[in-house]
């Protein structure tokens, strides 16, 4: 038989497939090789083999994911480098990123506007609220196996839990007053069927090191930042890294053409990547 893996508990393994739900552990061959949630497997009284990938994430630890909902809001305060680095996570890995601004009842008319005027030309942009289950345009757009990511505290659970309506449990953390930070409470991963497709509730990132994860090299990595494109046309130099010198991206910043807040982290990404020493 074949079916996808919807859960993982220690060595224990949820597989559905054709509408039922198999609880398996894994053979000895596939133990070796890993099985991860999202893994289309085949088994028979325990997982026999394990698919070939169309992806692997390591944060989170998900395979086969097809879409990337990047939660974002007004508060906490927004990590435009966390954002940036989730954005070329899905390039690098094949995946349809969302960005997805949530709590639009609290969010200022200036976020907004601010977050599309930097995005929206590149990237789809959905507004919502979890909180008031304005949750339709969102629903629709889950496609095969979706994730949720996003700094901790911006509504991924809640968002979870407003599609169901209460009919799984998932712990929703509450926001640090004190601080304005999230507190992370979402520890496994675990597929969710929505019409068609899946969607993953994840763990926040509070940090994504693209030089850790990926092997993205630092003469690469302005392309991935496809609002740089055509200033990098006219760098003087094909090795521009756009630190300094004559440079079109720097010149397209100057000129608010290229938001500053893309190009800081840029720089950000460019200094975790250049301390690895990969060119």
């Amino acid at each position: 038989m074949q079916g996808i893996v919807i859960s993982k508990n220690a060595d224990l393994f949820t597989v559905e497939s054709e509408e039922k739900e198999f609880m398996l552990k894994a053979s000895g061959k596939t133990k070796s090789t890993g099985i991860f949630v999202g893994d289309n497997v085949e088994f028979d009284k325990s997982i026999t083999k394990v698919c070939e990938r169309k992806n692997l994430l390591i944060r989170p630890p998900l395979a086969n994911v097809d879409r990337m909902f990047i939660v974002i809001s007004q508060k906490p305060l927004i990590e435009f480098s966390l954002l940036d680095r989730l954005l070329i996570y899905c390039k690098i890995n094949d995946i349809i990123p969302i960005i997805v601004i949530n709590k639009i009842d609290i969010c200022s008319h200036e976020f907004i506007d601010n977050i599309e005027k930097i995005y929206a030309k590149h990237y789809k942009i959905l507004k919502i609220s979890a909180k008031n289950d304005n949750l339709s345009n969102f629903e629709d757009e889950i496609e095969g196996i979706s994730v949720l990511a996003g700094q901790s505290a911006v509504g991924k659970s809640s968002i979870i839990k407003a599609i169901f309506k209460d009919k799984i449990n998932i712990e929703i953390g509450d926001l640090s007053r004190k601080i304005e930070r999230g507190k992370q409470t979402t520890r496994i991963v675990k597929l969710f069927k929505v019409g068609g497709g899946y969607i993953a509730d994840t763990a926040g990132f509070s940090l994504l090191n693209l030089a850790m994860v990926t092997t993205l090299e630092a003469r690469e990595l302005g392309t991935y930042f496809p609002d740089f494109m055509k200033y990098i046309e006219k760098c003087k130099y094909r090795s521009c890294l756009h630190e300094n010198g004559q440079c079109g991206v720097i010149d397209g910043v100057k000129k608010g053409e290229i938001a500053k807040e893309r190009y800081e982290s840029y720089l950000k990404i460019l200094s975790e990547i250049k301390s690895r020493k990969i060119y």
